[in-house]
């Protein structure tokens, strides 16, 4: 599904070393930009695969463990390490942030150019079958709970 969405390097990050794979599909060079979901757990090895000058965005903390990495790996490579999230942002903030949504993101989104893929929908009251897929991950994509 990945390469049908267009990855040109696959990795399966449960039997694979992504630092070593990311390393050898770029040559050496490493991944300029890291968007980071899982947050501490993964710290390290995100600087580890980084190129120099790179930067790694944490948007969220899914292994719920605090970062432990030694700086000097992200000094060497000049690396900048950003975290954000929407929910501690005040309300004006969050407002001009979806204003800018709506001006740069979402023609591309109605236009078809962008689209989410949706493995599943299910309704409210179904809920704890989308929660159990989830779990399992057995879903490729956004499993959407519809009202």
């Amino acid at each position: 599904m990945c390469r049908e969405l267009g990855a040109d390097i696959l990795i399966d990050y449960r039997s694979q070393d992504f630092t070593a794979e990311i390393d050898r599909a770029t040559e050496g060079h490493g991944a300029d930009v890291i968007l980071d979901i899982m947050g501490g757990s993964y710290a390290a090895r995100n600087i580890a695969a980084l190129a120099l000058d790179g930067r790694i965005m944490v948007i969220a903390n899914q292994s719920g463990q605090d970062a432990v990495f030694n700086p000097m790996y992200l000094m060497q490579k000049r690396g900048r390490y950003w975290g954000t999230t929407l929910r501690a942002r005040p309300f004006a903030e969050k407002a001009a942030i979806i204003a800018a949504l709506r001006t740069d993101a979402w023609p591309w989104l109605e236009s078809g150019a962008f689209r989410p893929v949706v493995d599943s929908r299910y309704p409210f009251s179904d809920a704890a079958s989308a929660h159990r897929r989830m779990e399992a991950s057995a879903h490729i994509g956004k499993i959407v709970l519809v009202p």
